[in-house]
């Protein structure tokens, strides 16, 4: 095994009011300069919706991620000929209107005007070329239209749904929506780096941070393609590429990024994780259905000896370790395994994981006032709570988001997100029959103490429990460089060096 440390993060979704708090905080931080106006390192989506850029999960459109070819992985947006012939013309870049075109207002016109018979206007320009605009769309322009016919209804991922699980999603009256907050996945298997054939984009050595070098940088622009979630931008002003830092100077500093501090749901969680470097190219080459597990697997015990041992000779210190025992993000991805990635498929191996969103919790009623469910006959005290099949949202819809379509993995975390919820009624209203929950716990595969601690760390978690950032220890880091990360990965045209990044 190559143990390595990789600093990760949880959201999560029953959390989310979709404030966009994180994403002001963000863009007054990092991305409020010219040529960035239109560039959200953080974003807020509602879900169902086509979120942004716009479709931006149609890997048929857009060709980013990676795909298997004859038992290999391979950029679905090119080859290194491929690369070769797009470098001028990138039939796979997401266009200005996918986006949307930045404006401003001309609030001169609004405050300066003479007295006159008619109300002065601020009218919108765009910041590109200073023409009067009509805007048509915007970062968060589908919010809350969870039902709408335009948005709603174009979500790639109710491909595979029925028209009765479509029907379900959107009447008015039994309305369902959530809020999907996105950042960089800073994956283990970034297709942004390996898309890139000037070699700018690399991860830390010693905490997996993916960045983006501005000195190599040659607009290229591949990055942008290769990427599955959108999450790298082009500086139009400068004629670089940038994307999420996740605020590595904070961290460096012992604060939280941006975004996770300012979040007023308290739905982020930042920790480290061991993985096996070793097993990347096998997980990432995983089938489908086992993804999930697959990538479940690559993350290793803290607490395990061994895996201790051979992260030491990696160069991985002490500090690093007792912070990955304390990690929340290792508590709900491996140990409850209530965490899931988002779009496994794309084979990235995303290091930025969501508990997926209980709520809505009630079933449906129909015309004569009753629950939808099937089955409350055999004991059942809560007809309410759905059975998983007549969930108001549908599991295949979750299954496209979070486990590759695997609907038994999204099965199996809400069973254990339902368990929590009635072992913590059982503890606080006490109307569930010992002789029920503990069938529900059995079930889910967790015990009361850690339904416990399931909703503890969900509900009345610190600061210091949601955070747990180690000392990163640069000065370490650069110093050892030579002696432990010497390693090359494979990406463009030749190969890449993985450094330790000196600023």
């Amino acid at each position: 095994m190559d143990i390595r440390a990789q600093i990760s993060m949880v959201f999560h979704l029953d959390k989310c009011i979709g404030c966009h708090t994180c994403s002001v905080a963000c863009k007054n931080i990092w991305t409020d300069r010219k040529g960035m106006e239109y560039a959200w390192w953080n974003n807020v989506e509602t879900k169902p919706g086509t979120g942004y850029p716009t479709l931006w999960e149609d890997q048929e459109k857009y060709h980013g991620g990676w795909k298997k070819s004859n038992g290999r992985l391979q950029l679905r947006s090119a080859g290194r000929a491929g690369t070769l012939g797009n470098l001028f013309f990138n039939p796979y870049l997401p266009t200005i209107d996918d986006y949307y075109e930045p404006w401003t207002y001309q609030y001169g016109e609004l405050f300066n005007a003479p007295l006159g018979a008619d109300q002065p206007t601020a009218r919108p320009i765009s910041l590109l070329t200073g023409e009067s605009i009509d805007i048509k769309a915007g970062p968060n322009w589908d919010d809350d239209l969870g039902g709408s016919s335009i948005y709603a209804k174009n979500d790639p991922n109710l491909e595979q749904l029925s028209d009765t699980e479509r029907a379900a999603l959107n009447q008015l009256e039994r309305l369902v929506f959530f809020y999907l907050p996105r950042i960089c996945n800073h994956c283990l298997n970034p297709a942004c780096a390996a898309a890139c054939p000037a070699g700018a984009i690399y991860k830390r050595g010693e905490d997996g941070i993916v960045l983006l070098s501005q000195e190599k940088c040659r607009a290229w622009r591949m990055c942008i393609s290769g990427c599955p979630y959108k999450k790298t931008y082009y500086n139009w002003g400068t004629g670089k590429s940038e994307k999420c830092i996740l605020c590595f100077p904070r961290l460096e500093s012992g604060q939280a990024p941006a975004c996770f501090h300012a979040c007023v749901g308290r739905i982020r969680y930042l920790g480290v994780l061991l993985y096996d470097a070793a097993g990347i190219d096998r997980v990432a080459r995983a089938s489908t259905e086992e993804l999930v597990a697959a990538q479940r697997d690559l993350i290793k015990d803290p607490g395990d000896p061994k895996v201790q041992a051979l992260a030491r000779s990696n160069g991985i210190s002490d500090q690093m370790l007792e912070a990955a025992r304390n990690s929340p993000v290792y508590k709900f991805v491996k140990r409850w395994q209530i965490a899931l990635p988002l779009h496994p498929e794309f084979r990235t191996l995303p290091m930025l994981f969501y508990v997926p969103p209980l709520l809505p919790v009630l079933a449906g009623i129909n015309k004569e006032g009753n629950y939808e469910v099937a089955g409350t006959a055999d004991g059942n005290p809560w007809p309410q709570l759905a059975a998983l099949e007549q969930a108001r949202v549908p599991l295949r819809y979750l299954a496209s988001l979070f486990t590759a379509g695997n609907e038994s993995a999204v099965q199996e975390v809400y069973r254990r997100l339902i368990a929590v919820r009635l072992a913590m009624r059982a503890r606080n209203v006490k109307d569930v029959p010992a002789n029920v929950l503990k069938q529900l716990l059995t079930q889910s595969g967790i015990t009361p103490e850690e339904a416990a601690a399931i909703s503890r760390l969900t509900a009345t978690p610190t600061f210091e429990e949601r955070f747990v950032i180690p000392p990163l220890a640069r000065e370490q880091a650069i110093a050892s460089w030579e002696d432990t990360f010497q390693h090359k990965q494979e990406a463009g045209f030749g190969f890449r060096q993985m450094p330790v990044r000196r600023f």
